[in-house]
Order: C-alpha cells, then structure tokens, then sequence
C-alpha cells in the first residue's frame, strides 16, 4: 500500500501534489488543511484520513477530529497535527502519547522529518505543502507499507530551495 503524506497546505494545493499523488492507495493530510475544497480535491485521487490544526476554521474543526487514528495494511496509524505537543513536535512526547502506534504523523513545524523512532516506530512530518513559510521548501511525503517489513518512506520536495 502507498500512502501520500501532505500537511499544512493552508488552502494551497500545489499540481505537483496531483503527480507525486498519482498513485497513492490512501492520504493522510496532518493539518492546517485550509477551506473545505481542498479536501474534497484529494478525495478525488484518493480516500483520505484527515485532521484539523491550529489555524483551521471552525467548519474545518466540525468535519475533521484533532487526533485520527487508522489501521493501513497492518499498521497502527496516528495523525495529528502536533501544535498540542508545542513547537517541536518531540518524538518521544508524541510516542509516549501513542504508544501502540507504528506510524506517527505529525505537521505543523514545517520541517520535514522521517525517522526511526526506538527501533520499530516511524515518525513523519512531511513538511509544509502549501505556500512557503520559513525558508522551507514545499514538500510531501511518501510512506510505502508491506505487512511484515517496516514502513519505506521518503519526502519529496515540490519546490526547489529559492522558489515560492
């Protein structure tokens, strides 16, 4: 199963999530998602587990939960947007809140993140994907799941470092 990995695109959905996108199974969208719209554009490619985040609307926040919690081909999934956790979204704070968790997924910070967290736990945060903020380039986030083995991963940049 392929999993697309998107975050903070505050209302922008750059085409370059429609071609990395194209042949993900499942979205997992960790927050400041902007309008409505949005969603409904990704559920055109893919079924799509989302969450709200700190500067998402109240119509946002009545369709969407703070925490998602899904299982994909034998993974135990949480998505958040993490702004609960504070700046840096720690990976021990947000593992020792989900501990059955095998994938965390988290935003907000708009740095990309893929680690290996005590040994077996994988945290993302596939970085900002709407307009740039921070310096950051743009950036998505690819998570191939195989029961048995663990989680490949990979983010994958939307734009180059001095473009918007």
């Amino acid at each position: 199963m392929r999993l697309g990995v998107i975050a903070d695109t505050h209302g922008l959905l750059r085409p370059e999530v429609f071609e990395v996108f194209a042949e993900v199974d499942h979205i997992l969208h960790a927050g400041d998602l902007g309008p409505l719209d949005l969603l409904t554009e990704l559920e055109a490619l893919a079924p799509v587990t989302a969450v709200f985040g700190n500067t998402d609307g109240m119509d946002v926040r009545a369709r969407l939960p703070r925490v998602a919690e899904v299982r994909l081909d034998g993974f135990d999934i949480v998505v958040t947007h993490g702004d609960q956790f504070g700046r840096g979204v720690p990976n021990e704070e947000f593992q020792a809140a989900y501990p059955r968790a095998d994938i965390l997924i988290h935003g907000h910070t708009h740095l990309p993140k893929l680690e290996l967290v005590d040994v077996v736990v994988t945290v993302m945060n596939p970085g900002g994907a709407g307009a740039r903020r921070f310096d950051i380039p743009a950036s998505v986030g690819i998570l191939e799941l195989e029961a048995g083995i663990p989680p490949r991963g990979r983010l994958v940049p939307l734009t180059g470092a001095d473009e918007d």
